[in-house]
């Protein structure tokens, strides 16, 4: 059986896929056309059910749970793997709290109005509204040209912006945990809810052994994460992996379900997500 499957060029989804779509693992009969893009596109691509599987932003599965489920396996949560709000002057961030009264906002540079990072973005800082939506890897020179004041940047580029000069306003991450006290829930996998519920079943089981089996031999799939990231650096790349690869990428467990129920619940609490009517999780 052959399923289209979409997932990010970024090294932690190119490290947990490896095995599975070269077949270093028994896929139990299943072939993949594999898609390879950035998250925000895939959450389009989500909300138009185009792909059988894929990778998605869990605030963007809020509008796409009609269609999919999410798998057990393959998730990207965690303590400390937050999205990072920047900045190129830090005088800059002392701005946040008199925005109001000077009347002048303030424009950031997003990596897409879905993204679970636009989501904790408008728990920390409602105030800042103007938002401009752009490719994630870009972020950062948009910064450097002074064409947004603040940006958003998640993936690699929370190793390497300050290399070129930018500056921490907060990790939002680290403002969820304080929050919640939970691991943060970013992106997950999730399969279309029409595919046979055997097929599902098989998708996880075999997306779970491809994790395990990247745990276990993680300098296998080099020369493919390599091919694709952007940051070329060796170390940087498994810096990503580490960061967003673990336990909850194998099973998400009682933690990891609670954490993404929570994030839901805090969502739609504050209506930024209509009410959501479908399981969550695969059962």
């Amino acid at each position: 059986m052959k399923l289209t499957l979409g997932f990010s060029p970024c090294p932690n989804d190119t490290f947990i896929f490896d095995a599975l779509i070269h077949h270093k693992i028994d896929t139990e009969g299943l072939e993949f056309d594999v898609l390879y893009e950035d998250v925000e596109t895939l959450n389009q691509k989500a909300f138009n059910n185009e792909l059988a599987v894929t990778k998605l932003s869990y605030h963007a599965y809020a509008y796409a749970v009609e269609h999919y489920t999410l798998l057990d396996a393959g998730s990207a949560l965690g303590f400390g793997v937050g999205p990072l709000l920047i900045c190129k002057n830090p005088e800059t961030a002392t701005r946040l709290s008199d925005q109001a009264t000077a009347g002048q906002p303030l424009t950031v540079g997003i990596p897409g109005r879905f993204t679970t990072a636009n989501f904790l973005l408008g728990l920390a800082y409602p105030q800042l509204d103007d938002k401009r939506e752009m490719l994630f890897s870009d972020i950062e020179q948009a910064l450097l040209d002074d064409a947004i004041a603040f940006g958003l940047i998640i993936h690699e580029n929370r190793f390497t912006y300050q290399k070129k000069g930018l500056h921490k306003v907060i990790d939002l991450g680290d403002f969820w945990e304080k929050k919640t006290g939970g691991p943060i829930p970013l992106g997950g996998i999730v399969a279309q809810r029409q595919l046979p519920e055997e097929v599902k079943r098989r998708l996880n089981r075999v997306l779970r052994k491809s994790v395990e089996y990247a745990l276990a031999h993680p300098k296998s799939g080099i020369d493919f994460i390599r091919s694709h990231a952007q940051e070329m650096d060796e170390a940087v790349m498994y810096q990503h992996i580490d960061l967003y690869v673990n336990r909850y990428s194998v099973s998400l467990g009682t933690e990891g379900r609670s954490a993404i129920q929570r994030l839901f619940d805090e969502a739609t609490a504050l209506e930024l997500i209509p009410p959501v009517t479908h399981p969550l999780f695969l059962s």
